[in-house]
């Protein structure tokens, strides 16, 4: 709720006397001085209010610290300084709470011009990977605001996070959480988190003379605005009134309060609903606090709009109760009328002491599971971690997932998990944390590239893929970790039970020497001669590396082997620029599909070694896996897994007999492929270009899930700091990106600009170069640019759709693809938001016919 400068210094300049001997007990207070610098002491007693401030720097690892203009007259310490984000998208403070207690958040902004800029910001406030409010300081009159909720905490910690939403720079003056009674405010919102929180909208009592009320006065520290109106006479008593039980009311709410003139009228209570469809809580809080005649009486109902809100009631004498709907209410047509109305018993007008109202915040998105919270939490501790944007929730929203994270993409009613976690090159020390096994579902660790010691923990046995390479690990390798699909070369003190190498006792230490040393002679002489012949057999490529790494993949076939299953090269599946792919048959069950070379030459050999080098490290439910492959002489080949139902390009042109797939499937078929791609340029270290994204390459297993294949032109992405790699243009004509065609400057757009065409070829089923001249623009995004000009959608989409187009999830991703395939790389957007949109395209799509063709 947004507070003006008026109320603020009416605040201080009536709190200038408190008398700390009635202070009330401040246990569960957490008061935040955003920004106290570090030369004061970190904490201190605010002398207007009595509460206990304490430094916000070891709540959260970001910010600068400034403090406002002195112009701004503010004698509360708290609101002087503040600390502002101009690092970083999110910034989050992590707080400690206690779980499932209803605390009320308050968070005050003032601006104060700290920079010299005069320019007030506009934002985004987040709790945990929900928007709580947009803090517009930007409005006249709202330097300071504040923002208020009542929320009941799910876990032991709150995520409070800034966020940029523009080009001005969050900023935050101080944090004050107040833990509630726990009989109070029990709404269905607050009792079940997942019905939303409650964003202050009106805190009111009635008063002629009264102040702004705050702590010490009120015990949970609410901040009360005194209201007065000409039609509303207010009355008042010096007897003693109950406090309201748990809520705690403070004395000048209970002995004072309004009533209407006329007896016959209501006391009205109106406000404007920003949306029809908003939902509200209203607690209005009475005590009979005058004297009645025996022939007086006072009862009233109370109605929202008309409908009856309550039963008739009659205020209790000196004893404060509280008229609170315990279900949220709408406002129809967005204009709200609370009214407190006499019954046809009663001889007086209706009497009301004080009010709330509170807005219902939706908090649709779960956060992520309780334990991989805690567990990546500890990870982050136990190697000091300092990543800007490890903050806030770990996994949502996706656009903010924390680097080297990938999640379970589920509901988001359902609380995300983490699956793959990449620290690979970023300095780590120390041994293998034990958190990482509290990561129950990890599938894919890597902490490759650091200066990891210590010995391989048994746990590492449960995860599916693990990448510990150029460490400096030691010990045994345990037996759970011998597996192909575990990378642990560049560790010299790591050695398997029972080799020549291992250790012996003292008295066996020469002939025990002298057999490792000529164990390693003859296997560096055996690799110089096999390096040597291979240079000669293949190519001048200088690859040194490439055996080891190839050595790391699942198996190394002999070109026999090739030959035997692959039948000689029968049953031939398709042909591409590296060469023909046949299916073939492993172990006589298990099917493959097999990419032999065609020619041996430096550029095949160089696709070769790209494919090798990417599918090595890369591992994601939509990316082709490789089984193993051949390298021998002049013979090369890659062995992957059998997809069976062909490659997107045939299910949209119904070739080869396959049929042609409804929208809702198209639309998952895209988001998967999104996914894929997001992984090699966010997930995957050094992250990937793909260069090659297109419908032939995007191959469907049994059910229609999206596997990405062919890397052989893959290409790593521009290195921190960089926005592009400069290389010969390679792609498909079509969907090769036009800027990087004209400079020769790579980069992650351009595999955006490339998924544009694909996602254009899903919804039109057009070819993506008209070679026939039928269309005035020959590229696909300027015809359906040209096209939607025009208002033609029918010559836009595909008629095997049908009705389908009618569905608002087409024009949403009509628009997407129009926005990926922009000529200007800069106004494409990153392949996360590209997931996000797709998502929310997802959402929208009843996919209850997913199995069904048109």
């Amino acid at each position: 709720m947004e507070r003006s400068l008026e109320l603020l210094l009416a605040l201080i300049a009536t709190m200038t006397i408190i008398h700390l001997v009635h202070a009330q007990d401040q246990r569960g207070f957490i008061s935040l001085d955003c920004g106290l610098p570090e030369s004061e002491p970190s904490s201190y007693i605010e002398s207007v209010t009595g509460l206990n401030f304490s430094s916000d720097a070891t709540f959260i690892q970001s910010g600068e610290t400034g403090t406002i203009q002195t112009y701004l007259k503010i004698s509360l310490k708290p609101y002087r300084t503040l600390r502002y984000f101009r690092e970083g998208t999110r910034n989050c403070y992590d707080i400690p709470v206690e779980k499932r207690r209803i605390y009320l958040i308050k968070a005050w902004f003032i601006y104060g011009n700290y920079d010299g800029l005069d320019i007030r910001p506009k934002f985004d406030m987040y709790l945990g990977p929900n928007l709580w409010a947009t803090v517009d300081m930007q409005k006249l009159f709202n330097d300071p605001t504040s923002e208020e909720m009542l929320h009941n905490s799910t876990s032991d910690s709150l995520q409070i996070c800034l966020v940029k939403s523009g080009t001005t720079t969050p900023l935050i003056s101080s944090l004050e959480l107040r833990p509630l009674g726990r009989d109070s405010y029990s709404t269905k919102s607050l009792i079940d988190p997942k019905s939303g929180s409650l964003k202050l909208l009106e805190r009111i009592y009635y008063t002629n003379s009264g102040n702004e009320i705050r702590y010490p006065d009120d015990a949970y520290d609410r901040q009360w605005t005194p209201h007065s109106q000409l039609w509303l006479p207010h009355i008042s008593t010096t007897s003693d009134v109950s406090d309201g039980g748990s809520y705690k009311l403070p004395k000048a709410v209970r002995q004072n309060a309004a009533t209407p003139t006329n007896a016959s009228e209501p006391l009205t209570i109106e406000w404007t609903s920003e949306n029809p469809n908003d939902q509200y809580y209203m607690y209005e809080h009475l005590a009979e606090i005058q004297d009645l005649q025996a022939n007086e009486t006072r009862e009233f109902a109370v109605f929202l709009n008309g409908h009856s809100f309550s039963d008739p009631v009659t205020p209790e004498k000196l004893e404060i109760i509280t008229m609170a709907s315990h279900t949220p209410r709408t406002c129809e047509g967005g204009k709200c009328s609370l009214q407190l109305t006499r019954t046809w018993r009663s001889t007086l007008p209706p009497l009301l002491n004080a009010y709330e109202i509170y807005r219902v915040i939706q908090f649709t998105q779960s956060e992520t599971n309780e334990k991989d919270v805690v567990a990546i939490k500890s990870i982050k501790h136990a190697y000091g971690l300092n990543i800007i944007n490890w903050q806030g929730d770990p996994c949502v929203p996706q656009h903010f997932m924390w680097d080297g994270l990938n999640c379970s993409s589920t509901d988001i009613s359902i609380p995300p998990i983490i699956t793959s976690l990449n620290l690979s090159s970023i300095g780590l020390s120390g041994t293998i944390a034990a958190a990482i096994q509290n990561l129950e579902q990890l599938e894919n660790l890597d902490l490759s590239n650091n200066n990891l010691t210590g010995e391989l923990p048994e746990f590492l046995g449960n995860i599916m893929f693990i990448n510990l390479s150029e460490n400096n690990l030691n010990g045994s390798i345990p037996a759970a970790l011998q597996r192909k699909d575990v990378i642990l070369h560049g560790n010299p003190r790591l050695f398997h039970p029972g080799t020549s190498c291992s250790k012996s006792p003292s008295k066996k230490f020469p002939v025990a020497m002298v057999a490792c040393v000529a164990t390693v002679v003859i296997l560096v002489a055996a690799l110089v001669l096999f390096l040597v012949f291979r240079k000669k057999k293949v190519s001048t490529v200088d690859d040194p590396q490439l055996g080891q790494r190839m050595s790391l993949i699942n198996k190394r076939f002999t070109y026999s082997e090739v030959i035997k299953m692959t039948n000689n090269f029968q049953g031939a599946l398709g042909e591409g620029g590296f060469g023909r792919v046949y299916r073939g048959t492993l172990n006589d069950s298990e099917h493959v599909a097999v990419k032999v070379c065609n020619e041996s030459s430096p550029q095949f050999f160089k696709q070769f070694k790209a494919e090798v080098d990417i599918l090595l490290r890369a591992h994601h439910k939509y990316l082709v896996n490789l089984v193993g492959y051949c390298d021998e002489g002049n013979h090369l080949a890659l062995v992957y897994e059998f997809v069976p139902n062909g490659d997107l390009k045939e299910h949209l042109s119904g070739k080869q007999g396959r049929p042609i797939i409804n929208w809702g499937m198209r639309l998952k078929i895209a988001m998967e492929v999104s996914q894929g791609l997001e992984y090699l340029h966010d997930g995957c270290k050094p992250s990937m270009i793909h260069r090659d994204v297109k419908t032939a390459n995007i191959l469907l297993c049994e059910d229609f899930q999206a596997k990405i294949a062919d890397f052989g032109l893959s290409r790593s992405s521009p290195v921190a700091g960089e926005t592009h790699v400069l290389t010969v243009v390679a792609g498909t004509p079509g969907y090769l990106d036009p800027e990087y065609h004209s400079t020769s400057r790579l980069s992650k757009k351009s595999d955006v600009y490339s998924f544009g065409i694909l996602l254009l070829e899903m919804i039109t089923n057009k070819p993506v170069i008209d070679v026939d001249g039928t269309r005035e623009m020959s590229g696909i995004a300027q015809w359906v640019r040209l096209e939607l000009e025009r208002g033609e959608i029918t010559k836009i989409m595909d008629p095997n759709l049908y009705v389908d187009y009618n569905s608002p999830s087409v024009w949403n991703a009509l628009t997407l693809a129009i926005s990926c395939t922009d000529p200007s790389s800069a106004n494409r957007p990153p392949m996360s938001d590209v997931v996000t949109k797709l998502k929310a395209c997802l959402a929208s799509e009843n996919l209850s016919g997913l199995s069904e063709f048109c």
